[in-house]
């Protein structure tokens, strides 16, 4: 392809409204452009790197036995609305009406669309297992869309849906799909995490997350790549290295999710769903009693704890939640933060939202900053995390403004549900025992659940069992963010290219480096002189003889200087660049690897043979 019939409008600078990376090269780079807020087109740079994303999960889907099909965008609520969650899925669907009066919504994701065609199309077991996947556009009402592709309205997915007679039958296409995911990310060029992760609105009871870790900022050996002329890390300046240093920092870090994984073993889970070491405390101490005592002005842990002399972790946190329009009183130990994922998880609740100043005061009889658990009506369920259950003589609001409890003992003076319901903090032991948490950030680029009967018990998805009796079919859902994973791949390729001029000056300017298998194309073959007769003869044959060989080529036959064209070389990221340059008379061109930034001249008679030896190393 010459690139002059191209469209890739790349920019002078790195964009000023973008604050991660990712975002920014794709906007410099001429790989997309915002069409509205949460909306972009992709260009034809981009699209062929979405293109070569299908193709590796069309690959790796076959290997499972999925079969791709279709469904509408355009979904009739009424298939939600069967489900139940036309109105629990909150306000991130986009509802529309036609002039009929009819109501639609733009999908966001399909289970409610597949699970009815396949009950009007399945009728007995043998006809299972099935699974069946598309990639489409995908829709949701996000409020604040940022970050470039990592946060859209539109957006482009892989979802896939299997449908089982047993579960037997869905641990295997579970099992299948996770191995699939981890072939599709591993030829991505990702580092990742497959983490314990939430099945959220999906109604999912067993899921994984597939992370894209966000490399550290301050790992100088990850970003930099260096030129033959500016020789090694060791050898930049101090000034130049500071610089780089604040390059780097001056971009966000992406991922708005945090990852809690193991220091020595393979455990990580998602934030949202992590836990840590936890045994009981068998503590043998002599029961205080219960001792009101004023605290004036003491309103938090730290406050409490300071005035009455004790350790904040023997202090009990009280909050308190309306969980589907109930109120659920939570007990956590000291400063310890709520995991409100887990909460509601455990509660199984559609709706829980911190209680108002009033509902507190209904229930309580005080503000906040005075509650405990102690003589609380039988109507109000306590749920305290497990750590409660180990303290001895605990200190907790007395639900009187001013005063706290002193010697409380839970089981004695009140009565809890214990579960895991912490946020856990870096630095505390991993759930196995082996190793100590670390946290890392990382973008969600895939979704695997366990649905079970979820869908099909609602939207009366049946078949007859090998007894003839009518069953529900059980259900998996797994996603990929086809559009997301550009945007990871970009977070984790993009590099500083580093070079030395001839006068000793060190420049280093922001550009991508595709991995091999979803580089736009292979090869940029660039030519330093266009209107040279032999330039454009080797240039000529170098083109066909590349493509003969199976290359995918660009070739920069743009009457434009070459600093311009080395310099949108490095944005546009293809891994390696052959230059025609001075030495065309003589067969000489140029080959460049982009990973290593390591050049070589050879003849053209032997470029293919070169290159071949290049590209397996």
């Amino acid at each position: 392809m010459k690139q002059s019939k191209m469209l890739i409008p790349t920019l002078r600078e790195m964009p000023s409204d973008a604050s991660v990376i990712s975002h920014a090269l794709m906007l410099r780079a001429g790989y997309v452009r915002q069409i509205s807020a949460g909306s972009y087109t992709y260009l034809p740079l981009a699209n062929r790197v979405i293109e070569k994303i299908k193709t590796i999960i069309r690959e790796e889907f076959d290997k499972i036995g999925a079969v791709e099909m279709l469904a509408p965008a355009m979904i009739t609520s009424e298939l939600w609305k069967e489900s139940g969650r036309y109105d629990t899925y909150g306000d991130d669907l986009f509802k529309l009406k036609n002039s009929e009066g009819s109501e639609f919504i733009m999908g966001p994701t399909h289970e409610e669309t597949l699970t009815a065609m396949v009950r009007d199309s399945v009728k007995s077991y043998k006809q299972l297992p099935l699974t069946l996947y598309q990639i489409q556009a995908k829709y949701r009402n996000e409020k604040r869309p940022r970050n470039g592709l990592l946060r859209t309205r539109e957006f482009i997915m892989k979802d896939s849906y299997s449908f089982h007679a047993d579960y037997e039958s869905l641990d295997q296409g579970y099992l299948d799909h996770k191995a699939a995911y981890e072939r599709i990310f591993d030829r991505a060029g990702l580092d990742y995490k497959a983490i314990i992760g939430d099945g959220g609105a999906m109604g999912g009871k067993d899921s994984q997350e597939f992370m894209a870790i966000t490399p550290d900022r301050t790992d100088l050996s990850h970003w930099v790549v260096l030129d033959k002329s500016a020789g090694s890390l060791a050898d930049l300046p101090e000034d130049v290295l500071e610089s780089i240093k604040a390059e780097l920092l001056r971009w966000s870090v992406s991922g708005e999710d945090t990852i809690a994984y193991s220091s020595d073993s393979g455990y990580a889970a998602n934030l949202e769903m992590a836990t840590d070491f936890y045994k009981p405390r068998n503590i043998v101490v002599a029961q205080e009693e219960l001792t009101k005592v004023e605290t004036p002005n003491c309103k938090t842990i730290d406050e409490v704890a300071a005035f009455l002399g004790v350790d904040q972790e023997q202090t009990i946190k009280t909050l308190l939640f309306m969980a589907d329009g109930l109120p659920v009183v939570a007990l956590l130990v000291g400063n310890d933060q709520l995991n409100d994922v887990k909460f509601k998880n455990y509660l199984a609740a559609d709706f829980l939202e911190p209680a108002t100043d009033e509902e507190a005061r209904a229930i309580f009889g005080a503000d906040f900053g005075s509650l405990g658990p102690v003589d609380l009506a039988e109507k109000v369920r306590i749920v305290a995390d497990r750590r409660v259950q180990d303290l001895r003589n605990a200190v907790a609001g007395a639900n009187e403004n001013g005063f706290h409890l002193t010697g409380v003992n839970p089981g004695r003076d009140f009565t809890a549900e214990y579960v895991d319901i912490r946020e856990v903090r870096e630095g505390e032991l991993s759930p196995d025992g082996q190793g100590t948490l670390k946290f890392a950030r990382g973008i969600e680029v895939g979704h695997i659940f366990k649905l079970g009967t979820r869908y099909t018990e609602s939207m009366n998805g049946l078949v007859l069992d090998e007894n003839g009796r009518a069953v529900p079919m059980i259900m998996g859902c797994y996603g990929i963010g086809v559009s997301r994973l550009l945007s990871a791949v970009l977070e984790q390729h993009a590099r500083l290219f580093v070079n030395k001029t001839p006068k000793g000056e060190y420049r280093y300017a922001w550009g991508i480096n595709f991995p091999k298998e979803l580089a736009p194309y292979d090869v940029h073959l660039i030519e330093v002189n266009s209107k040279d007769e032999v330039s454009n003869k080797v240039t000529a044959a170098i083109e066909l003889a590349l493509q003969k060989a199976g290359y995918e080529v660009l070739t920069d036959d743009r009457n434009e200087r070459v600093g311009v064209k080395f310099s949108d070389s490095d944005l546009i990221g293809l891994p390696i660049r052959v230059t025609v340059g001075k030495k065309a008379e003589e067969g000489i061109v140029e080959v460049k690897i982009k990973a290593t930034g390591a050049s070589i001249e050879v003849h053209a008679d032997n470029l293919i043979e070169t290159l071949s030896i290049l590209v397996q190393d």
